[in-house]
């Protein structure tokens, strides 16, 4: 599954479940000299209301993420679910870990 995680002209985030590519080869543009990140985020840690720091793709290892939105809305991410991050500016997300949380960030080319 991969969610897109958006800032709407309302200000807020907004979630937007999108299409996994059905091609034999798909290819994404990254952003040049830009690192894949990895994050170890223990149970119950959580991270009030902040915007992404870049275009990027989160990706679930371990553990379960939940993200929050401005309207209440929750949802859960498992191991293999990708977020596509782009709310960069308005309110933002808040995130929450559920179990020991590994993602791996890769940043998106804008």
């Amino acid at each position: 599954m991969v969610t897109r995680i958006y800032n709407g002209e309302d200000g807020q985030a907004h979630f937007e479940d999108l299409n996994v590519p059905a091609g034999d080869l798909e290819t994404i543009s990254l952003t040049p000299g830009a690192n894949m990140t990895f994050r170890n985020s223990p149970d119950g840690s959580f991270s009030d209301w902040h915007n992404g720091p870049r275009l990027q793709y989160v990706i679930v290892l371990s553990g379960q993420m939940e993200i929050g939105i401005g309207d209440g809305t929750k949802r859960m991410f498992n191991p293999g679910d990708i977020l596509q991050v782009e709310d960069l500016t308005g309110q933002g997300h808040t995130t929450r870990s559920v179990g020991n949380r590994i993602t791996a960030s890769v940043p998106l080319a804008g």
